[in-house]
């Protein structure tokens, strides 16, 4: 979680406690309030990202919490908090402006779940200082950024096929927007009215999957109290996301199924099976074939997921939208952060150009945030880029490394500009800030003329020779 302070409101002192105790051990601060009255007046008073209210209060509902939250700051995120029978009120106060909301009683696992998702879809509105129209439309509306012919047809298909019932798989390594995609077909579809239901298929346990997927009635086993409504039947009328399908149990696979072909489904101690309307995208970075091939995945399972299956491009296949993409988190960041670093020099797109990206548009968002963290101008530099590898040891950018001397990366700098300008030095002194005249002192300084520069590609023995 990355909101700096939550507020909870509820009547209910061990509700208060739970909470508390939940999300400081997340990392949040955490205050509360007794009633709405009280949780309003804390609003306006101290600074807040988050606010997760119950809905049913003396005096003040949370209905008239949300409405005070949102008079107040219209940005900030609400979750409300409400039992089973009043399921249809969460669903009004969705309309109304909360974030989400939280069916009574929920796990510890629901409630981590819940409040991240907020955080991810809110862009961190509590640390915004300044306005920028286009980028906060960006993140509120989840906007798929590209110029890329591939993706673009990726795109034209599902707004094609988002309109229909029809299931639809899609595919792609990590890091290359596959919930982003999901997202937009949602929101594409005669469903974007209703809910978009997500669920990790990875983090179910096993002994809980059944109930988290399709609910239980009260008594249907030890602790269960109350009635619980599966992520099935929350989703009904709209979307429901299967993301890591292929991490689904062989076992859970047969049940899935079984509701894919019978749209309905059966709560654990249940005596009835009720009909669901519910539109299902399923996700993977897996090869599915494969997993089919060895037994992993039930091929009956398979056929029934992949009826419009849609594949996104890794990024090292869209290097055209890596200038977008960058601008844009440059800005996201720098509003976040509040930071004025919105531009980046030629010298460092060039070298963002030139990876290879294995973690995706995932990975270029992140190094672009550490770029505008460690930058202190309006510019992002070569300096400022700093990569992980696979086993998550930092590995700063092929112009630096251990023991390498400030001369020496300024001689990496300018001899790598020059050759990604094919030896032109009006364009690379362009490129890297500075005037003709001081690139022609610098190459005179390092022992390099016109007759050398044939010789570029090989800088790095140069390097050597040279502080040698």
């Amino acid at each position: 979680m990355q909101f700096d302070s939550v507020l909870v409101i509820d009547d209910e002192p061990d509700m208060q406690l739970a909470l508390t105790h939940a999300l400081k051990k997340n990392g949040c601060d955490v205050q509360c309030a007794a009633n709405g009255a009280e949780g309003l007046k804390k609003f306006k008073e101290e600074k807040f990202g988050l606010v997760i209210t119950d809905m049913r209060m003396p005096e003040m509902s949370g209905m008239q919490v949300l409405q005070g939250v949102k008079a107040v700051s219209p940005k900030i995120p609400v979750i409300m908090m409400t039992a089973y029978g009043s399921i249809n009120r969460a669903v009004e106060a969705m309309k109304a402006g909360a974030s989400d909301f939280l069916l009574k009683p929920f796990s510890l696992e629901t409630l981590t779940a819940t409040v991240q998702k907020v955080c991810d879809a809110s862009g961190h509105p509590e640390r915004v200082s300044c306005r920028n129209s286009e980028i906060e439309n960006n993140l509120k509306n989840k906007t798929i950024i590209t110029q890329d012919a591939c993706m673009m047809d990726v795109l034209a298909l599902a707004r094609r096929v988002a309109d229909s019932d029809a299931t639809i798989l899609i595919l792609g390594e990590n890091g290359t927007g596959k919930e982003l995609l999901a997202s937009f077909i949602h929101q594409e579809s005669r469903r974007k009215t209703g809910p978009l239901v997500a669920i990790n298929c990875a983090a179910l346990q096993e002994t809980l999957a059944e109930s988290e997927l399709f609910g239980y009635e009260r008594g249907a086993f030890t602790g269960a109290f109350t009635r619980k409504v599966g992520r099935f039947e929350l989703a009904d009328q709209g979307t429901l996301l299967l993301d890591e399908v292929s991490e689904l149990t062989l076992n859970m696979q047969a049940k899935i199924l079984r509701v894919l072909q019978e749209r309905e489904i059966d709560r654990v101690g249940g005596q009835q099976p009720r009909a669901i309307d519910v539109r299902i995208i399923a996700i993977s970075n897996q090869n599915l074939v494969k997993a089919v091939q060895e037994n992993r995945f039930r091929e009956d399972l398979f056929y029934r997921l992949n009826v419009l299956p849609v594949t996104l491009p890794p990024l090292r296949e869209r290097k055209k939208d890596i200038p977008l993409l960058v601008r844009f988190f440059l800005k996201k960041y720098s509003l976040i952060n509040n930071r004025r670093m919105i531009k980046t020099a030629p010298a460092a797109l060039d070298y963002l150009a030139s990876h290879p990206w294995p973690g995706n548009v995932r990975e270029l968002e992140n190094v672009v945030e550490r770029a505008v963290l460690i930058g202190n101008g309006d510019t992002m530099l070569p300096e400022h880029l700093n990569f992980v590898d696979t086993v998550g040891k930092s590995k700063k950018n092929n112009l630096a490394s251990s023991g390498t001397t400030i001369k020496e990366m300024e001689m990496a700098l300018i001899l790598d500009t020059l050759k990604a300008c094919h030896n032109n030095r009006t364009r690379t002194a362009e490129r890297l800030g500075i005037s003709l005249r001081t690139l022609r002192n610098r190459l005179r300084e390092y022992g390099i003329s016109r007759d050398h520069e044939r010789d570029i590609p090989n800088h790095k023995s140069h390097v050597a020779k040279t502080v040698a």
